[in-house]
Formats: C-alpha cells, sequence, structure tokens
C-alpha cells in the first residue's frame, strides 16, 4: 500500500466513519478518489489533512468530511444528473462521477474551471463537463437535474436553481445571511411550487458571488495581486491608524474609549515567542487595571501553573520554587519569560497598595493540558478537608495513572480498544466534590474554587485526549469550549462586577466564524465570548512581518530562536507591512475611516505561528484564510519583532523570595 492509499484509508476511518458517516456509496468514492492529484504540490503532503486547503484564486478546496457530508445528503442514485456549483479544484465533481453517470460542474474562476477539466480528463473522469460561469444561474441547457450541490455560501437559495430541479430533487447549499454565520440546508422540490427544507448544521464557506447571489465586490475590493490597489490600501491604513514609537510611550486613551464599558477583553498574539506582543499586551492589561477596574488576567496556561502565578500575586506565595516547579511543561517559554516576569512584578506590586480583596487582581489559567498536575491538586486538597473521599478519589484517579508520562497516549490506547477509558471514574470524583459543594467552600471558598476547577479540568482532559485520536476539529472545539467555560466560572466566582482580560492567541480569540476554522466546523473562545457578550467583549490581534521568534521545531523540541519569513504577497501581512509606519493601532470595529474596513473584509491569507514554527513549510503550516475586520475589533502591528528571553535556571536562583518560576 502506498503512502497515500494509507493516508486515504486513514482519512476514511478517522474523519468519516469515526464521526458517523457510514453511507457506503460515499465512502467508497472518497476511497477511490485520488485527492492528492487535486492539491498545488507545495501542499501535496497534506492532502489528507482534517481541514480544507488553499488553491489558486484564493480559493479553497473542501475538508473531506464536508465534501462526504453534502455528497451523502444529496442521497444519490447511478443514474441521476448531477450540478455542481463551484468546481474549485474538481475534487468534488471526481467524487460525484464516482457516484452517478452524468455531473455537470460551473466555475466562476477561468483558471480554476480549465485547471479542474484538464485535471478531471487525465485522470479518465469523461462523464464530468466543466463550464466557466455564473453558476448561481444554473446550466439551464442541461436542467433539470436530480440533484444539485453547492460548494459555497449565499444570502438565500436562488431561485433559478431551485427551478432546476427535477421533481423530488434534492439541493444541498450553505445559506446565511453573513459571511460568519450559514447553514447547511437541503432543500427537496415536492412539486412544481412545493419545497421542502431542512437544516443540516452550521458551516461557513466562501461567498456564492453571481446574479443570484452575493455582490461581486472586485471592483470596490482590491485583489491582493495589484500592487497598485494594495498601496492605495497601504495608505488608507496609514490614514486610518494610531502610529507609536515605542510600547512605553503609546497613548492608549483612544483605545480605552473604544473599549469602552465592555465586560471581557480579548488579547491575542501571532506567535507564543514575540516579546512585543507579551509587552503589549502587559501595558494595555495594566490600563485596564487601572482606568476600567478590571480584576482577572485569564491566560492560555495551564490551571495549577497559574495558580502559583495568582498565590503569588495575593501575598500567599512568596517561594512557590520550594514546593512544586510551575511552567516546566512544554513550551517552557511561553509563560516562563522575562515579559511576563516583569508584568507579575507590576500585579504583585498593585495587590499590595490595594486594600479590598474583591479588588485585587487574580492571575488564573484556561487551558486543559495539567491532567496530572490537577490531580494532584485535587487530591492534596482532600487531603486536608476529607481524607476519606481523598482515598476514594486516588483509587478513581487511579485509572489514570499509566499515562502520567504521555497523557496523549492514553487517547490511542482507548480507541484501539487497548485500555478501558477512565471517563467515569473521574466524573464521580468531581460529583462527590461538587456535592460537598456547601460544605467545603464554607471553610474556604477561594480554596474550594481552585480545587473544584482543577476537577473539571482532570474531567474535560480525559475526554479532550480521547477525542484527539478520532476527530481533531472536535478536540479543538472541546478545549476551547473548557477555556471559555472556566473564564466563566472565574467572572462568576469574582462576582456580577467582575472583568477580565484574556491573553490567548489570535487562533483562539479571533472569531473563528471569521477564518477558514469555522470551514471545518470549529469554534474557539473569541467565537463564544461575543455570542455570550454581544458588544460587552471587545478582541485585539496582533501580526507582525519579520523578525526573530522562540519557538521549537516539533512537539516537545528546544527552544530555538528563528528568523520569522517575511510575510506572503498575498497576505494580511503584506498589506500591513507596505504601510509607511512600523508599529500601530488599528481600529477595525470603530473604524477611523469606513473605506479602510470595507477594503480589508476580502478575504486574505493570515499567519499564525504557534509554539512550532516551520519556515520550510510556511505556507501549509501557518497560513489560512480570514477576514480580518470580523475577526477583530481592532489589530496591532509591530512590522518588525523580537523573540522573548526565556527566563533560565541561572535566572531563577537569583529571584527564589520574588517570583514563582521554576524550570
Amino acid at each position: 500500500m502506498s503512502s497515500f492509499e494509507q493516508l486515504r484509508q486513514e482519512m476514511i476511518d478517522y474523519q468519516l466513519v469515526a464521526r458517523g458517516l457510514h453511507d457506503e456509496t460515499v465512502v467508497n468514492a472518497l476511497n477511490t478518489v485520488p485527492r492528492e492529484e487535486f492539491i498545488p504540490t507545495e501542499l501535496v503532503e497534506f492532502a489528507y489533512r482534517d481541514s480544507p486547503l488553499p488553491i489558486a484564486a484564493s480559493q479553497t478546496i473542501s475538508q473531506p468530511y464536508i465534501v462526504a457530508l453534502m455528497t451523502a445528503a444529496l442521497e444519490l442514485k447511478p443514474d441521476d444528473r448531477v450540478l455542481e456549483v463551484g468546481t474549485g479544484s474538481g475534487y468534488a465533481a471526481a467524487v460525484l462521477a464516482e457516484i452517478c453517470d452524468n455531473v455537470y460542474t460551473i466555475e466562476r474562476h477561468r483558471i480554476l474551471a480549465d485547471t479542474a477539466q484538464k485535471k478531471l480528463k487525465e485522470l479518465g473522469y469523461e462523464n464530468v463537463q466543466v463550464m466557466h460561469g455564473d453558476g448561481t444561474l444554473g446550466w439551464p441547457e442541461n436542467a433539470p437535474f436530480d440533484a444539485i450541490i453547492v460548494a459555497a455560501g449565499g444570502p438565500e437559495v436562488p431561485q433559478t436553481l431551485k427551478e432546476q430541479l427535477t421533481i423530488g430533487g434534492r439541493m444541498v447549499i450553505p445559506v446565511g445571511s453573513s459571511l460568519e454565520s450559514q447553514k447547511l440546508l437541503r432543500i427537496r422540490r415536492i412539486s412544481e411550487t412545493e419545497y421542502k427544507e431542512e437544516d443540516l448544521g452550521s458551516v461557513r464557506f466562501v461567498p456564492l458571488i453571481g446574479a443570484a447571489g452575493w455582490e461581486d465586490q472586485t471592483a470596490e475590493i482590491p485583489t491582493v495581486t495589484k500592487h497598485e490597489d494594495e498601496l492605495n490600501l497601504s495608505e488608507l491604513i496609514y490614514k486610518s491608524s494610531e502610529h507609536f514609537a515605542n510600547i512605553s510611550d503609546v497613548n492608549l486613551d483612544e483605545l480605552m474609549e473604544r473599549i469602552g464599558d465592555s465586560r471581557v477583553v480579548l488579547l491575542g498574539e501571532a506567535s507564543h515567542g514575540t516579546a512585543e506582543f507579551y509587552d503589549m499586551r502587559a501595558r494595555i492589561t495594566k490600563e485596564l487595571i487601572e482606568k476600567k477596574g478590571f480584576t482577572i488576567v485569564a491566560a492560555e496556561a495551564d490551571w495549577p501553573d497559574a495558580a502559583h502565578i495568582n498565590n503569588y500575586i495575593q501575598g500567599r506565595e512568596p517561594d512557590a520554587l520550594l514546593q512544586s516547579k510551575p511552567f516546566s511543561r512544554f513550551p517552557t517559554w511561553m509563560w516562563a519569560n522575562h515579559s511576563v516576569l516583569e508584568f507579575t512584578h507590576w500585579l504583585k506590586a498593585h495587590n499590595d497598595k490595594t486594600a479590598s480583596s474583591d479588588k485585587k487582581i487574580g492571575f488564573y489559567g484556561l487551558d486543559l493540558y495539567s491532567l496530572f498536575s490537577s490531580i494532584e491538586m485535587v487530591l492534596d486538597y482532600l487531603d486536608k478537608v476529607d481524607p476519606e473521599t481523598a482515598e476514594v478519589a486516588r483509587v478513581r484517579y487511579g485509572c489514570l495513572m499509566p499515562w502520567a508520562d504521555n497523557p496523549s497516549m492514553y487517547g490511542r490506547a482507548v480507541i484501539t480498544r487497548e485500555y478501558k477509558e477512565c471517563e467515569i471514574e473521574v466524573l464521580r470524583t468531581l460529583h462527590d466534590l461538587l456535592e460537598k459543594r456547601l460544605e467545603y467552600s464554607l471553610a474556604n471558598g477561594e480554596k474550594f474554587f481552585n480545587a473544584e476547577q482543577n476537577a473539571k479540568l482532570v474531567a474535560n482532559a480525559e475526554r479532550y485526549y480521547r477525542t484527539m485520536y478520532y476527530a481533531e476539529n472536535n478536540s479543538w472545539n472541546q478545549r476551547d469550549q473548557h477555556m471559555f467555560d472556566t473564564l466563566q466560572s472565574v467572572l462568576e466566582f469574582r462576582g456580577p462586577q467582575s472583568k477580565a482580560v484574556v491573553w490567548e492567541h489570535n487562533s483562539h480569540i479571533g472569531d473563528a466564524r471569521a477564518t477558514q476554522m469555522g470551514a471545518r466546523g470549529e469554534l474557539n473562545i473569541g467565537q463564544l465570548a461575543r455570542q455570550e457578550y454581544g458588544d460587552k467583549v471587545y478582541n485585539i490581534g496582533f501580526g507582525t512581518d519579520h523578525g526573530t521568534v522562540a519557538a521549537a521545531s516539533e512537539w516537545g523540541g528546544p527552544m530555538e530562536i528563528k528568523q520569522v519569513q517575511p510575510s506572503r504577497i498575498d497576505s494580511y501581512e503584506r498589506v500591513f507591512h507596505d504601510v509607511h509606519a512600523d508599529n500601530f493601532l488599528l481600529p477595525l470595529r470603530y473604524p477611523l475611516q469606513e473605506l479602510t474596513r470595507k477594503k480589508l473584509l476580502t478575504e486574505r491569507l493570515e499567519r499564525a505561528i504557534g509554539v512550532i514554527y516551520r519556515p520550510e513549510t510556511e505556507l501549509q503550516s501557518h497560513y489560512f484564510y480570514a477576514s480580518l475586520p470580523h475577526q477583530f475589533d481592532e489589530y496591532i502591528w509591530f512590522d518588525e519583532t523580537h523573540a522573548v528571553e526565556a527566563l533560565t535556571k541561572e535566572t531563577i536562583k537569583g529571584m527564589l523570595d520574588t517570583f514563582p518560576f521554576g524550570l
């Protein structure tokens, strides 16, 4: 079996069947079509990844699961005549051609139509006809069709397409009043004038452009390939932004005005290893604390590790290193760095001069990777307040202990039936803890809250590690849902007047519905916060063009100082690099010039560097499509940036009495 055949089989097993898609005809079709043939050469190694991939004309080849889901929804028979609107790479047309005798497909981008037609012919798909044209008008000469599939999201179901269905015909199409929120609909024609509509769930597709779809904005919004138009956009951005020379002197009064009375402010970063992002977030957070009364700093960090910082800034833990070593899990530099060190000193100094406990700042971790640290915290708490319950919990948590060194392998063992799952045991422990909520919390409400959050983390982490092995986007969703739920718990614990500032990566705090993530069914804390708080949440993204970054080459690898490659010409980063200002704040919810926001709405590539950075495969590893003004309320740009300075063992030796970090 070739490597691609093996990857194709894994796609079937883990992306389709594991998600409940059991239509044998559709599964066989996807198992037959060589998806790698429809992928750009530089991305071919990612052909069977569980996500959309970029192709020419700023379009994408859909996630395999979405292709399978929509195809299955058509309920196809071998003699059906099928119309596809949005040929793209030609991959979905090939899948349809494996099932049906006659496939007609329309593409509005000539380069895609020509390329797909050539590729389909090379692969022997003689039963597919490709046309370059406006797909919203259908293909009247070959109508009626038994099935119509639309691979782009329209504001409504085009009447022209409905009328080209046979009686009993089915159409599957994404529909939504905005490009951020779409429903996948199945339309069934009952009679000449009657149609039945079914909602198949939330999706996100590129816009359906045409006479019966969205208006083509290319006359108003420049494409990223026209240098003269991009210069005009860059000039607009210059006039629509607030420039600053350095972080220490930047005037944030206007930003505070735009944030207004928001209860949650989300501060992003385009990498986990860039000093300017940390320092600017710290500067903004200080002003939110001093001028807006924020009392919560919540970070993309593990709860037990963040608890050490919280205890330090509350004055309860002058020397955490004698007890444990927080932030010792990869990637250590993400929080154990000099930027966070200085900010933590500031938080402690602020709390030292704040008399009211309600107004003291708390530092909390939102992430769920600390499975075994959290188990230790729960057991330590129960040992002190209820030794008998502690012993019961110790036995129950023992189910997870074989995986203490590598919790990710737990999920694999469960999925392959090599080991029983531990869900019941960890949920029972959480249930017991919550049963005694009143009794425990009366003794010490904050210590109980800490134990409760750790117990919830264990339950969610157990499920997260199981899910990782059969539904990648579901595990992402579980993680971000956990982070949002934890944020909600902290806000509730701190009281109705509490306000929180959140530090996480752009990919978590920018609204997922405005990105390629949303197209593959992923959500994030930014989306959930907007849905919960509306205008009372304000999210700020960050970006850079070039410089250095602290990152590893692989998960668990050593930290390296890497050169950030100059941005791609077809990216948002290149647009901002062309602005004649090194550093600036760009308001997007309340733009200084509405035309600037409008010109930025068109989707472009956006770069995301996590704890791993692979410059050699940067396009496929670190770029995705997004609509920046829908993703963020504000964007902060640093043209050149520098790697964070990680704390070393030598650094820490001199601050045992002042800082709770250990490596």
